[in-house]
């Protein structure tokens, strides 16, 4: 056991060559791929990472929220950690991917890669297979080539993004895709309704009529999923389409507590579960994959954030012993390995279609020092030292030794 003794966070933002257009912010052009990272040191001198995403740089005083919270704890208390972060985020903001550092560290001190320490039983997970997540919405003349890429790549599974402002057209895409791909090539889709972004253009709406309608027409095509048909609070809505459609309902992404997963169970929400553990940590996860199988439910994690983020969900998806594809973003020509991944190696995709599950101990992150430099900006250090002066500066001495006599207390 040691105390972490220094924190350090990071800005990261890699330019992409071309701009991205996510079908979950209509109109909105994406230039660069953007996320903060945390390194938390211990005394003895090991060091766990994790990442979070960003839009931009609206985080930057979260060093000074967290700082205090997470300086002098004990490497192995990540339940403590947790706890500490729920506290933080009363005050400022959601960070429940920084426990993913602990975990890191909890790996390097045993030995272990992380995955292996969310298992119910330990076996190694050497590769795990993917589905191609497109991000675009594009049309079968520009998707052709993309389905005989991936097709080429070994990858047998792809998700296809619907979003069609009018309404009225969001199954013909699918059903031009499986004519292109055939029966035995798996299909999901993604309707993006869980929490729908109106930035730029208004995003469509859907209702619990057009989402069966939707729904009744994937049964047709032979879909294997329909992802987020509805918003995301709205239980009673899945749950009803759940009976009325044959299609796998998922979604639960974007939820970070367990309380805002647990009424998905409680009210049978949906077939599979898919949170991001950049949104939710490990200890959510681990959760939502035991009830997954009280339930005799699928789990496969969300991993559109960025290359950290989606090494952090390999390690929550091998842990899971029961079959499935590991979602695997990739939209040519913007987001593509060499961007998406950024400070890390490019995660490539075997000729079978699986990327190999890292085996080093903790995350197995292997940062690129020199291109953290170039793409990263440090913008906070926490140190005892200067968290103690820091305070001085800005409540006084005396209301500083005050705050130090009731920690110690």
């Amino acid at each position: 056991m040691s105390k972490i003794s220094r924190i350090e966070m990071h800005h990261v933002c890699v330019p992409m060559s071309t701009p991205f257009y996510p079908s979950w912010i209509p109109g909105y052009p994406q230039t660069q791929v953007r996320f903060n990272l945390i390194r938390l040191y211990t005394e003895d001198g090991r060091m766990g990472e994790a990442a979070g995403n960003a839009f931009g740089e609206e985080r930057e005083g979260l060093g000074k929220l967290i700082g205090p919270f997470l300086l002098g704890m004990d490497d192995e208390d990540i339940e403590g950690a947790r706890k500490r972060l729920r506290e933080a985020s009363y005050l400022g903001w959601r960070n429940a991917w920084i426990e993913n550092a602990f975990w890191d560290m909890k790996g390097k001190r045993l030995g272990k890669p992380v995955y292996k320490l969310l298992q119910t039983e330990e076996h190694t997970v050497e590769r795990a297979p993917v589905y191609a997540s497109t991000g675009e919405l594009r049309s079968i003349e520009r998707r052709r080539d993309y389905l005989d890429l991936i097709r080429s790549m070994g990858i047998k599974a792809v998700k296809i993004r619907v979003h069609d402002p009018a309404m009225k057209n969001d199954l013909d895409i699918l059903k031009q895709v499986r004519a292109e791909v055939g029966e035995d090539f798996v299909i999901g889709v993604d309707a993006n309704q869980g929490w729908p972004v109106s930035l730029i253009k208004p995003s469509p709406t859907w209702d619990l009529e057009y989402a069966t309608a939707f729904g009744k027409g994937c049964e047709e095509l032979s879909l294997a999923w329909i992802e987020e048909p509805l918003d995301m609070h709205d239980w009673a809505g899945m749950a009803e389409l759940r009976c009325r459609v044959k299609v796998p309902i998922a979604g639960g992404e974007l939820h970070g507590a367990w309380h805002e997963i647990q009424p998905l169970f409680e009210h049978g929400c949906l077939d599979k579960y898919q949170p991001d553990v950049t949104f939710s940590g490990y200890s959510v996860a681990l959760r939502v994959m035991a009830e997954c199988r009280t339930r005799s439910l699928a789990y496969s994690p969300h991993t559109w954030t960025n290359g950290i983020g989606l090494v952090e969900n390999l390690h929550a998806f091998a842990a899971w012993e029961k079959s499935g594809y590991l979602e695997y973003p990739f939209e040519p020509p913007g987001w593509i390995p060499e961007f998406r991944d950024g400070i890390i190696p490019p995660i490539e995709v075997n000729p079978d279609g699986t990327v190999d599950v890292p085996q080093e101990p903790g995350l197995g992150l292997r940062i690129d020092e020199r291109r953290l430099r170039r793409f990263g900006r440090c913008f906070y250090v926490a140190t005892p030292l200067r968290v103690a002066l820091g305070t001085i500066k800005e409540k006084g001495l005396k209301t500083a030794l005050e705050i130090k006599k009731a920690r110690e207390g």
